[in-house]
């Protein structure tokens, strides 16, 4: 999801964590040379492919729950349903920081996870009378289908929507938005998997012939580290930021649902993963392996920040959309530790990793 962002970091403190940074240079190498062969098959293979076919099967199981709800209006169905939807926003947020390629120049984004849901439309469409299919769904404003709307229609506008709730049209409107939203989380899927597209090998052939769009594997990894250090800049900037200097829930884009909390979680796991180089079970090559050839310090360092990040943000308590009001401290502390990554990465990582 993207955010139209405001500049938090004061300069005072950025200037203080990137000289922080300067500590590490004793033990960097000198080697100049990039060699991410290795790395870039391992995160286009092991990590974006399986986060996109696993949220393709998330999906898939979510569609399957709502076709069900609307045969058997029950609590127990629905609930199940809400988890689904849960389920299938994990791998989505954890993909957060690779938002290049397919799901950008394809415009496969907005059909998932525009924000926010464009209530008064939807409404509209609701109050109408034509039939509600899939393809009509494809045809409305990305603001009215995908992960929110289905959210919106699922949890209510409070958490607290129960199977009796649903008017036939809102079940109607949920079951075709679902299959639009499965539809384009397949073809992000199909975008990169082997089989497929196979957008994966312009990663994997960074710099030779079979990359049509990065000439150097030094793009490639720019462009990984990157997104690793926009989506930093969202969370804290953004997602965080907005919501809680406004004192204003309104501007929680996961607040029908509660989901908040997990979500950025999520989102600085997809910096870990590409990081580490793991999904699941895999375990291989990332960004890591580049960065500590070079300077095993900063390596652990980032490490360190990263589960630090993920630590602050699961301490904003009860969760995030109370603690705006209640536990400012530790919302504060999330943005902290979030903005203290992001200069790493930027003022650290990203030159020693590009040799620059």
């Amino acid at each position: 999801m993207k955010f139209s962002l405001k500049t938090f970091i004061v300069v005072v403190a950025a200037g203080s964590l990137m000289n922080s940074g300067c500590s590490d240079s004793s033990t960097s190498s000198n080697v100049t040379t990039l060699d991410a062969k290795a790395t870039l098959t391992d995160i286009a293979t092991g990590v974006i492919t399986p986060t996109y076919k696993d949220m393709y099967t998330r999906a898939q199981t979510l569609d399957s729950l709502v076709a069900l709800l609307k045969t058997s209006q029950t609590d127990e169905i629905l609930n199940s349903a809400k988890q689904a939807w849960r389920d299938a926003r994990r791998p989505w947020e954890q993909s957060e920081a690779f938002l290049f390629g397919p799901v950008d120049t394809k415009g496969i984004d907005p059909n998932i996870d525009s924000w926010p849901v464009n209530k008064i439309d939807l409404d509209g469409v609701l109050n109408g009378n034509e039939e509600l299919t899939k393809e009509r769904i494809n045809q409305l404003e990305t603001t009215q289908r995908g992960f929110h709307t289905i959210e919106y229609l699922l949890f209510g506008g409070s958490n607290t929507k129960t199977a009796k709730d649903f008017t036939p049209r809102e079940i109607d409107y949920l079951t075709a938005t679902t299959q639009s939203f499965k539809e384009a989380v397949f073809q992000l899927f199909n975008s990169w998997d082997v089989s497929g597209d196979n957008y994966s090998a312009n990663l994997i052939n960074a710099g030779v012939t079979g990359s049509s769009v990065y000439t150097s594997q030094k793009g490639a990894v720019q462009e990984i580290i990157q997104g690793m250090i926009k989506i930093c800049d969202e969370v804290a900037n953004g997602k965080i930021n907005d919501p809680f200097k406004e004192a204003n829930r309104q501007l929680e884009e996961s607040q029908f649902s509660d989901n908040s909390n997990a979500d950025f979680a999520d989102n600085i796991r997809s910096v870990r993963n590409l990081y580490h180089g793991v999904y699941g079970s895999f375990s291989g090559k990332g960004i890591s392996t580049l960065v500590a050839a070079k300077n095993t310090e900063l390596d652990a360092r980032c490490k360190r920040e990263i589960d630090a990040s993920i630590d602050a943000i699961g301490a904003m308590l009860p969760s995030f959309g109370q603690a705006i009001f209640t536990n400012k401290a530790n919302v504060q502390g999330a943005q902290t530790a979030i903005l203290k990554l992001r200069v790493t990465l930027e003022a650290d990582v990203l030159p020693l990793v590009l040799g620059n």
